[in-house]
């Protein structure tokens, strides 16, 4: 079983950063597994925001974050990032961390809820206008 656990959100001016951080609790390592952030707006479905493979050679991100948010991991660190810069209002939802570790080792990069076995609370991120 692994837990993951989401810190970093919180309410932000449009054009404002955050940093959002994803660790698992206990002693789950997740070094081999593809990471990803979503989120999930009010009324609407979980979208997947950005990936990012076991090495950080491959990620991938959602065309309306291009630009403005980066996905990384630390994996010494057992952790994964995401940096959001250039807030939108638009960017308001709920933001989960999940992990796929059916496929350790995955050099691709699974883009659908389906593909991720374990996932976080959320952690709210809030972009005033």
């Amino acid at each position: 079983q692994v837990q993951l656990v989401e810190s970093g959100g919180g309410l932000v001016q449009a054009g404002g950063s955050l940093r959002l951080s994803c660790a698992p609790s206990g002693r789950t390592i997740i070094s081999t597994y593809v990471m990803a952030w979503f989120r999930q707006a009010p009324g609407k479905e979980r979208d997947l925001v950005a990936a990012i493979n076991w090495s950080g050679g491959n990620t991938y991100y959602a065309d309306s974050v291009k630009g403005r948010f980066t996905i990384s991991r630390d994996n010494a660190k057992n952790t994964v990032y995401l940096q959001l810069n250039s807030l939108k209002p638009e960017d308001t939802a709920v933001y989960y961390c999940a992990a796929d570790t059916r496929t350790p080792w995955r050099t691709t990069i699974a883009r659908t809820t389906d593909e991720y076995n374990y996932w976080g609370q959320g952690t709210q991120v809030t972009v005033s206008s």
